[in-house]
């Protein structure tokens, strides 16, 4: 059982007609807290053409919940080669994790390029100015008879402190979400050794915490790939991708994921025949690449009229939390067009 719920709230932000940079939408945010405890949204912009970055946003709170936002202008570009695709590219989909350790921010983002979304890393100690790190590595394992470089991949998103490694030494963990099939490029799907399930699951993989400590650059090369979870229930049932960045909580780590069901056309261009919901899952504090329990039925579905009709219709996206006076909050994109917020509650 994950004895959680979601209580929407409302619309936080919409596109500002005025600004050409967000003439596609404002959706799918970070979040984060500036050394002053400030509390900052970090929305993608898409602009004509699908051309995404990542703006800044102060957000406003009225009675211990968001209501609002303050626009600041854009913290990252596609400014480099790699971010650059022939259809379209952009800096995709952020989340941000602050990791005490480290001292800083570190923000997971799509980089749209030349073969498709690859992810990849920036850090910041102020959410304003970021360092990129380049795209991630995931180092060659044996046992999978595969690249896992060779993929696209998303929705990666680090847990927010070291946890036991595949060794059980501390180390910083990630999720992300490979996608097997190749059509874009080659044609056809190629999995790893062990994977019979073609279907885009949750995967974790580490870095060794000393290692990064060290050298923070560390954190762009990643070994210990396994699956931690895929489709399980009809509304699931084409994919599922990690959320925001885990939380603890006393049952386990808890994360927020997007659950997929629909008919996928082929291209990286918008769906409009599929269905995001959002669910949950507990993971192990002991081995947080084994899961506990997650929910049978969606915590939050499209069914609010922003949800439900935009560049993306039918979509709640989550990607950020965060603690607002002690409650948790969920900021989630809606139908590729605005961005919601929810409270998420103990369900007991």
């Amino acid at each position: 059982m994950v004895p959680y719920r979601i209580r929407r709230l409302g619309v936080l932000m919409r596109p500002d007609p005025s600004l050409d940079i967000e003439a596609e939408g404002v959706l799918n945010p970070a979040t984060g807290r500036d050394p002053e405890g400030r509390l900052w949204l970090l929305p993608r912009l898409v602009a004509a053409g699908n051309v995404s970055r990542v703006g800044l946003a102060e957000i406003r709170v009225e009675g211990g919940e968001p209501v609002g936002v303050r626009r600041e202008g854009v913290v990252l570009s596609p400014d480099e080669g790699w971010e650059h695709g022939h259809t379209h590219g952009g800096v995709e989909d952020p989340r941000v994790t602050w990791i005490p350790t480290l001292r800083l921010h570190v923000l997971t983002y799509v980089a749209f390029g030349p073969l498709g979304p690859r992810p990849a890393l920036a850090v910041s100690a102020d959410l304003r100015a970021w360092r990129r790190l380049g795209p991630i590595h995931f180092e060659y394992q044996p046992d999978l008879d595969t690249d896992l470089n060779l993929f696209p991949n998303k929705d990666v998103v680090f847990f927010p402190e070291p946890v036991p490694g595949p060794h059980g030494s501390p180390a910083y963990a990630l999720l992300h979400r490979p996608m097997w099939d190749l059509g874009q490029a080659l044609g056809g799907a190629y999995l790893p050794a062990g994977t019979a399930d073609a279907r885009p699951g949750i995967w974790i993989s580490y870095v060794a915490a000393d290692e990064a400590v060290v050298d923070v650059r560390a954190l762009t090369h990643v070994s210990g790939h396994r699956r931690v979870a895929l489709p399980a229930y009809d509304w699931e049932a084409v994919k599922i991708g990690a959320g925001p960045p885990p939380v603890r909580v006393p049952e386990g780590w808890l994360l927020i994921h997007h659950g997929v069901s629909g008919v996928e056309v082929e291209g990286w261009g918008p769906q409009q025949n599929l269905r995001y919901a959002a669910g949950a899952m507990l993971l192990d504090p002991a081995d947080p690449g084994r899961l506990i329990a997650r929910t049978p039925d969606p915590l939050l579905e499209p069914v609010e009229a922003e949800e439900r009709k935009g560049t993306v219709p039918n979509v709640v996206f989550p990607t950020a939390i965060e603690e607002i006076d002690g409650q948790l909050f969920v900021f989630y994109g809606m139908a590729d067009s605005s961005i919601g917020v929810a409270r998420l509650e103990e369900a007991r």
